[in-house]
């Protein structure tokens, strides 16, 4: 599963509820948390070919290995952060085997402030990218800096358990392949 974060926060409550999801998932499952956000270049059609610069070929790696994709994502301006986008719009353009078209996808929303703008744009792009939106693994779970322990996770049991049912749903769906 591939875990990408729309914050470039160093101390991103976002991240920190990828990484707990990291620690919760049903076991055999591997996980890899895309690091490389800002770094990427902006999106430009004309650049979208052979040969693509190669963070974007090993984005677009990590996308197909990965049985599904969970994302958490703040709210910027009423929609989402710009880098987030960027990298949405790079894996529009991916037509070859295990991109982001039908692979399951899920979000959670870590916002104390609610974060309503931002999932409908991914909704809407992730609908775009024709993206496989598993419902029961979206989940609302404002998160606080205080919610989190001294190693940086989720340390509120009911909160890690709610995270650990819809990272099950999302892994469950990959495993169905549907």
């Amino acid at each position: 599963m591939l875990l990408v974060s729309g914050s470039l926060r160093t101390a991103s409550t976002n991240t920190a509820v990828l990484r707990t999801a990291r620690d919760v998932a049903p076991a055999g499952t591997a996980y890899t948390l895309y690091d490389e956000l800002s770094a990427l270049p902006h999106f430009n059609p004309d650049a979208d070919a052979d040969p693509l610069v190669p963070i974007v070929v090993r984005l677009r790696n990590l996308v197909h290995r990965a049985d599904a994709l969970l994302f958490s994502t703040p709210e910027y301006a009423g929609a989402l952060p710009g880098s987030l986008k960027n990298l949405l719009e790079w894996l529009i353009g991916d037509d070859h085997p295990g991109s982001i078209y039908e692979k399951p996808v899920a979000w959670v929303n870590a916002s104390t402030r609610g974060v309503g703008l931002a999932h409908a744009s991914l909704r809407a792009v992730l609908g775009y990218a024709k993206a496989n939106v598993v419902e029961a693994a979206c989940v609302e779970l404002p998160v606080a800096a205080s919610s989190l322990g001294p190693d940086g996770l989720l340390s509120d049991a009911r909160e890690r358990e709610r995270l650990r049912g819809a990272v099950a749903a999302l892994v469950a769906r990959a495993c169905r392949g549907t």
